[in-house]
C-alpha cells in the first residue's frame, strides 16, 4: 500500500524496524527538550502529515520499551487518525511513573499501525439472538487462576 506523507520534520520517515513489525516508528519533532512530569501529559509533534485511503487508519500506539522501561506511554490509546484528517499527527504522551521524563528532539515516541477497517451500518431491531454468554460481561466467564 502507498500512502502520500508530508514530512515537515529533520527525521526519517515513520518505517518498520524489523520485517514483520506491524508498527512504524514515529519520532518527536521538538524544538527542543519537553519534560513531563509524573502524572503529566502532553501533545508531542511529529511533524508528519498524512493522505490515507478511504476505508483505512492509523492507529497510534505505545512503544513496549518506553512503557515498561520509563512508565512512558499514549493516552487515547490507540489514537485513530481518521482518513478525512490532514492536520499533523501528534502523540499524546503520559508519564505514569514517579520521575521526570524528558522528550528530546528525534526520540521515537510512539508506534504507528495503518489498518483497514469497516463502515457499520445499524439495523434497529426489538430483539437480539442468543448465545450462551448471553448478557454476561466483566468477569461473567470466570476468574483466571494464577500458577
Amino acid at each position: 500500500m502507498k500512502i502520500k506523507i508530508i514530512n515537515k520534520s529533520a527525521h526519517p520517515l515513520p518505517k518498520y524496524q524489523t520485517a514483520l513489525s506491524a508498527g512504524m516508528d514515529l519520532y518527536a519533532n521538538t524544538d527542543g527538550e519537553i519534560k513531563l512530569q509524573p502524572m503529566e501529559r502532553k501533545l508531542i509533534p511529529t511533524g508528519l502529515f498524512i493522505e490515507l485511503p478511504a476505508g483505512y487508519e492509523a492507529q497510534i500506539r505505545p512503544r513496549s520499551g518506553l512503557a515498561l522501561k520509563s512508565g512512558i506511554t499514549c493516552l487515547n490509546t490507540p489514537g485513530t487518525i481518521d482518513a478525512d484528517y490532514r492536520g499533523e499527527i501528534g502523540v499524546i504522551l503520559a508519564n505514569l511513573s514517579n520521575e521526570e521524563f524528558t522528550v528530546k528532539d528525534g526520540d521515537r515516541i510512539a508506534q504507528m499501525v495503518i489498518a483497514k477497517h469497516e463502515t457499520a451500518e445499524w439495523i434497529e431491531t426489538d430483539e437480539l439472538g442468543d448465545t450462551d454468554r448471553g448478557a454476561g460481561g466483566f468477569g461473567s466467564s470466570g476468574v483466571a487462576k494464577t500458577v
